[in-house]
């Protein structure tokens, strides 16, 4: 499906509505904020808020018969808030408090898979389940069958993801696993990646760029290095575009998005927690900020592997399109139009030319929100004070930023760059309904992950691998980790987990979340993006075959020398 590029009053009228919504949003914040928030901001609320947390812990406990231990492990998982969960947070104390779903209560999260998988492939779904709004209702569909099972079908209570406190059966559980999924991991989720692609969607590269091989790899290894200082989403939503319009004159463009998602969107995100949302997650749970440096030589491993077999590929094909009369030249109108909006700066002959970048104001909105994921944790005061930030005060900030990059950055750049909300609107859309469904299945891991037999790092590389590939990979990461601590180890651990563990858990959730379009979300985005300018990407199977052929290969291999 290509979408049009929309003109510069479309594009003002939207920039102006989304601006309004988001100074809306903040302002109620801040009202809300100033009417329950203490005036002793400095330490008063985190100190009332945490004693309310502590008593309704400890009041929770009493009421399922576990007093004294239930609240010990209540307490020492305060730190871990609603906000603190980049894109899903869980606590291993769901385990213990409730038991876990019954088997068939997957079948909602399966049900939704095989829908992204299959309907785009159907000719009498194809157009149809092109609408955001369609998505949605199969997505809203299936998670209200999740929830109706925890309503009438579970029969226990299930653990608030913020307070750690223990809902009733029936109804009540199904609320408490809906705002687990929507306020805990959705919101903050969903939050991250708007803004992200909101302020990196009003920079704009300029100049003609030619889809070289060479080029190609440039592209992509910068994307690979600026994910772990920017985090994937970051560095997926500032190349893809350009991209994108160096390779609007090829033929073959499919192979180039997808070594992109696996290298931009997921193997370049490891050196640091700002990286990837699991590791931003070991970060929370006391991983020192700098160890995931020590990650370095498996990142320049896979990444340096995985360009070299794509510039192989390219090659091939590009060789392939001058043989056939393609690639570097468009010789008419029409040829512009076959390739959407992103082909209207080919000219006759492609060639590279001097870059320029608009929109550079963009780069300190986006520095912003960096800051905030980084150090806005309400668990812990900010740095050099004894603040601790308010549940979802760093979501309010993350948007703040990307309404000055709206108020910064004219419609008119964002019109250049084929700007929509379209691909943020069809993750927001689909995602929502995953958070949702993944609850059942994720519960079931976390009660019944220690029995699974993972004792050797490779083990529990593959064993979060597998999962990330098909479920969010920053649950995943945590059902993993809480496993790996309780089983500790016979050397150095890391925040309680022995390291060679904790190294097979990271690498297997950061690069095999690139396994599926839903393993890291970015991916989502990045295909989104594509199609909407006209790029025909593979189906979810179709996808998978290249990551089958491609990472699964370059995964065994790095097992083999690093693990």
């Amino acid at each position: 499906m290509q979408v049009p590029v929309a003109s510069y009053e479309q594009q003002e009228w939207s920039r102006r509505i989304v601006l309004a919504g988001i100074a809306a949003v903040v302002l109620m914040y801040a009202g809300w904020q100033n009417l329950h928030a203490p005036h002793d901001h400095f330490g008063g609320h985190a100190a009332a808020l945490r004693s309310e947390l502590q008593a309704a812990s400890a009041a929770a406990a009493q009421h399922v018969g576990r007093t004294a231990e239930a609240a010990t492990l209540a307490a020492a998982h305060l730190g871990h808030s609603p906000a603190a969960a980049n894109s899903g947070s869980h606590v291993h104390d769901a385990a213990t408090a409730s038991p876990p779903p019954v088997w068939w209560s997957v079948v909602p999260f399966a049900a939704l898979l095989l829908c992204i998988a299959i309907l785009p492939l159907c000719r009498r779904t194809e157009h149809w389940w092109e609408s955001n709004r369609n998505r949605f209702l199969v997505a809203a569909g299936l998670g209200a069958l999740t929830l109706s099972y925890y309503a009438l079908g579970y029969g226990h209570g299930v653990v608030d993801h913020a307070t750690h406190a223990v809902s009733p059966a029936g109804w009540d559980a199904a609320v408490t696993v809906f705002t687990n999924a929507i306020l805990v991991e959705y919101v903050p989720f969903i939050t991250l990646l708007f803004s992200l692609y909101v302020i990196s969607g009003g920079i704009v590269v300029e100049g003609r760029l030619a889809g070289t091989p060479r080029l190609n790899v440039a592209l992509i290894g910068i994307g690979g290095l600026l994910a772990s200082f920017i985090g994937t989403t970051g560095a997926a939503m500032l190349l893809i575009r350009p991209l994108l319009n160096a390779n609007a004159h090829r033929r073959h463009v499919a192979h180039t998005v997808i070594f992109f998602i696996f290298v931009a969107c997921n193997t370049g995100g490891c050196l640091l927690p700002i990286g990837d949302p699991p590791l931003f997650l070991g970060f929370l749970r006391g991983v020192p900020f700098l160890w995931t440096f020590e990650l370095w030589p498996m990142w320049l491993f896979m990444n340096l592997l995985l360009l070299g077999v794509y510039f192989a590929w390219d090659t091939v094909r590009h060789r392939q399109e001058n043989g056939d009369g393609s690639g570097t030249r468009e010789s008419s109108d029409d040829s512009h139009a076959n390739h959407g909006s992103l082909a209207n700066s080919a000219t006759t002959h492609i060639e590279s030319r001097r870059i320029a970048i608009r929109g550079g104001i963009n780069f300190m909105w986006l520095l912003g929100v960096i800051v905030c994921v980084a150090v806005l944790d309400p668990s812990r005061p900010v740095p050099g004070t004894q603040w601790h930030s308010p549940p979802y005060f760093r979501e309010t900030m993350m948007l703040a930023f990307a309404g000055l990059s709206l108020w910064s950055t004219s419609a008119e750049l964002r019109r250049r760059n084929a700007f929509s909300y379209a691909a943020i609107i069809e993750v927001a859309a689909l995602f929502s309904g995953i958070f949702i469904c993944m609850q059942a299945p994720v519960q079931i891991l976390n009660a019944s992950g220690a029995s699974l037999g993972f004792d050797t790092p490779t083990k529990f590389f593959w064993g979060t691998g597998i999962l990330s590939s098909f479920l969010d990979n920053a649950p995943t990461y945590v059902v993993f980790f809480e496993t790996a601590r309780a089983m500790g180890g016979d050397g150095p651990a890391v925040a309680g987990v022995w390291a060679p563990f904790l190294k097979a858990i990271a690498l297997g959730s950061v690069f095999m979340g690139a396994m599926t379009y839903i393993g890291n979300g970015p991916n989502f985005m990045v295909k989104a993006i594509a199609e909407a300018n006209n790029v025909r990407m593979p189906s979810f199977f179709g996808y998978m075959a290249y990551s089958v052929a491609v990472l699964l290969p370059a995964s065994l291999l790095m097992n083999w020398l690093f693990l």
